[in-house]
This record gives structure tokens, sequence and C-alpha cells, in this order.
């Protein structure tokens, strides 16, 4: 456990200089006077002492303790050394926890749909609570590092969080008041090693947690329907259980909460996915006591998130939806679940493989799908697993792009949905997604 009292003008090694890391150096440099070093695999432009992670074991043995960026694998060599000599890790999350002047934390988490929860969650309760003088912060992995974001934090407020299995996986200790698992299908098998640990890294959200605090969860995800605890409160949300503490039914989302049933109008997002992110955050705004008409006014405004099933543009009756967010199997799936009503769809796949099989997409690419436009370097293990005559290769996503534009026709959709992480074209799959639309607008 992180307690930064215990920290005061210490010497610290921050192993990854991205956003996290710098921020995470930042705080602790500015708070406790900490002299900062950071490793990092590539030269940095920053103030503080930076070292190649090959020079890191030159000064490892003289530092007190070290904050872990996500992201960075456990075969990291740094890492690998101060696990040898046992000095103390701790996550950019914990580290920077710890300087929250409130205990109302929500950490949100899940293979899919947490960036949209996330959001939602806290326009909700940051609608609410203006109200109040107070105020919700949105921070983690949906852009906002929690080390940059969480000194604005007062009692009152409410802090968002998404955090990915890295982040989890990394904390010695965290005890959000309010936890949400979306849903675990397979995904970062590559850093995890095995589903077991994937599973098991998602599962450390509430480790920590008391009965003064709430676990939400997926009840149609058959991993987490199993979830029995007496320590905490569990409340669940599905489609279909009319036992679930929220479910659809006729075109509303109910909610039933402290005896009350309430009735909402859902957002007008496409998709199953997003009527569960919706009564996910929906649970929660009530659970942090939110009122009914400030949770319905916020539904009615909502129009979802950049790179998330986003319209783009319509061309001779052609329309381009960019789901670049859709780094995995699933998230494709449910795409084409949200999208597919005839066998119309273009649909742009590719880019770096997740050691995870691409086989549970055969049956919606064969309802929905005209063909599959690949790029990126994993195309010839997508050909493999799905039907290669329904594919064509086109390596860039620009060519792509005027593929689908001289083949398909009216009525038609062209999807970016790649089911693969970006890293191999792109810095990132917000930069995949932003260059799909200018390569849309350009058409």
């Amino acid at each position: 456990m992180f307690l930064k009292e215990n920290f005061i003008g210490k010497k610290c090694l921050i192993i990854g200089g991205g956003k996290s890391g710098l921020s995470a150096a930042k705080l602790l440099n500015s708070r406790l006077k900490c002299d900062v070093i950071i490793s990092d695999s590539k030269p940095l432009n920053t103030r503080f002492k930076t070292i190649m992670e090959t020079e890191a074991n030159k000064i490892i043995n003289t530092v007190d303790f070290a904050v872990k960026s996500p992201g960075i694998g456990n075969e990291n060599v740094v890492l690998k050394k101060l696990k040898e000599l046992e000095i103390p890790i701790f996550s950019e999350v914990e580290v920077a926890l710890s300087f929250s002047k409130t205990e109302n934390i929500i950490m949100i988490t899940g293979t899919n749909g947490k960036s949209t929860t996330t959001y939602l969650t806290w326009l909700i309760l940051d609608n609410y609570l203006k109200k109040r003088n107070s105020k919700a912060i949105l921070c983690g992995n949906i852009g906002k590092p929690i080390s940059k974001e969480i000194l604005k934090s007062k009692k009152d407020d409410w802090v968002v969080a998404e955090i990915s299995s890295y982040q989890i996986e990394d904390s010695t200790y965290i005890k959000p008041k309010i936890a949400m698992i979306l849903n675990i299908t397979p995904d970062h098998i590559e850093h995890h090693g095995n589903m077991e640990n994937y599973i098991n890294a998602k599962f450390k959200i509430f480790s920590f947690m008391d009965r003064n605090d709430t676990l939400i969860i997926n009840k149609d995800d058959k991993i987490l329907n199993k979830l029995r605890n007496k320590k905490f409160k569990i409340l669940s949300f599905s489609l279909k259980d009319k036992k679930a503490n929220s479910y659809f039914e006729k075109g509303k989302i109910i909610l039933k909460h402290n005896e009350k049933t309430y009735k909402l109008n859902p957002a007008k997002i496409p998709g199953e996915h997003n009527l569960q992110n919706q009564m996910a955050a929906i649970i929660a705004a009530i659970e942090a006591e939110a009122d009914y008409k400030t949770i319905q006014n916020t539904l009615n405004l909502f129009k979802g998130l950049e790179h998330r099933i986003e319209f783009v543009r319509e061309i001779n009756g052609v329309t381009y939806i960019n789901d670049s967010k859709a780094t995995n199997v699933d998230s494709t799936l449910i795409a084409l679940k949200a999208l597919g009503k005839k066998k119309n769809i273009w649909l742009i796949m590719g880019g770096v493989h997740k050691n995870a099989p691409y086989t549970p997409l055969l049956s919606p690419v064969k309802k929905y799908v005209k063909k599959i436009l690949l790029i990126g370097e994993s195309a010839s293990i997508i050909e493999k697993d799905l039907d290669k005559s329904q594919t064509v290769r086109c390596e860039k996503l620009e060519n792509a792009v005027r593929y689908a534009f001289k083949n398909a026709s009216k009525g038609d959709i062209v999807l970016l949905s790649p089911a693969c992480a970006s890293f191999d074209q792109f810095k990132n799959y917000e930069d995949r997604g932003r260059k799909f639309k200018k390569a849309v607008n350009m058409l």
C-alpha cells in the first residue's frame, strides 16, 4: 500500500515515460519532493533525469521505490531487477489516489465499453453535482492520467476513473467506493499470459472493498454472473433478466433501486452493448445519489464517443462508420451485431494481432459482410481464421477506404472495426480513427 507520508523526499524510479509516467513524476516531485528518475526505451524530452532501460541496472540499487506505468510488460528488464532487489513497486493509479481529498471513487473496468460507460457516468454525476457546488472528475485510461487530475478533487467531489487490467494488476492496494466490471472476454492475452491471469487482474478491482462499497456487474456475462460475495454489495444489469437491478424491456431501461422502480428512455446510440453501458452508468449514478431527472436529461443529450460506432459521413447512399476503438474480436462482433441488418457491410479489419482467434466472427461475417478489407500485419492470420474468399488485401487504411468507395452500392455500410491493436501503422486507435475519417472526408 502506498502511504505517501512514508515516501517524502525519497528517490523514485518511474518505469515508462508515457503520459501516466510523466504525470506521476510531476506529482511525486511537486508534492513529496521526491528525487525522480524516469526509465524508458527511448529518449524523452522532460525536465526529469531520464535513463535508457539498458542503463537502469547502474542506479536501481539506489532507489527507494518505483512506479510502473501501465502497459509495461512483466518481462521488462528494469521491472525484473526491482523485484529481484525487493524494491517496492506501485502503480500510477494507487500513487495518484493517495493524494485524493475524496473517498468517492468510481472505478470502471471490463473488456469492452469502458470509455463510453466512464464518460456517461462522469457526465451524469457532473450534471448532478454542479447543482451542489461540487463536481465529478474524469480520469484514468480514458486519456487523462489520474496523477494529473487528482489534485482537483475536494471532499464532496466524485472521481470517475476508467481502469485497465494492466493498471489493476500493477496495484498493491485500490479500494473504490463503487466498482464496475462490464464484461470479460479474451483480450490482452499477450500481456497477461493466459485467460485466467486476465480474469484475476480484473477481479483485483474489488479485493479490498467492504460492506460500504458496491460492485456493479453484467449479469449476462457468464464469468461475472458466477460472482458471489458477502463483503460488499453486488448490483447487476442485464438485457433481459428481470431479476437484475437494471434491465431492458419494451424500449425502456428499467431501474430498481431502494424499493423504487424507474423507467428511463435510453440514449439514441446504436447497439445492445450501449444499452448495457447505459444501465451500468445509471446504477452507479443512482448509487452516488444522483436524481432520476438528471439521469434522464443526460441520456437525452448523450451522443456517444468518438471512434465507437461513430457516424462519419454518407456518400452516394453509402454510410461510413468509425469504430477504431474495436481493438479486439469481441468489439468487432458487437459492431457487426449493432449495425447488421442484411449483407451490406464492407468491413475494414487488421493491425497488430492480440493472440485471440478471429473465428467468432465467422457467423456474423457470413451474414452481414460483403467483403473484409484487410490492412496491417495481421492480414494473413485473419485470412486463415475467416473465409479467405471474402477478403481483399489492401495493406493500408487509405487503400481500403478507396476500394470500398469504388465498389460499395447505395444502402451499404463501410465499417472500420479492426479487431486488432493499431501500433503497426498508427500511434494509437485515436490516430487510426482520425486518419480513417480524413480519408473518408477526402473522397
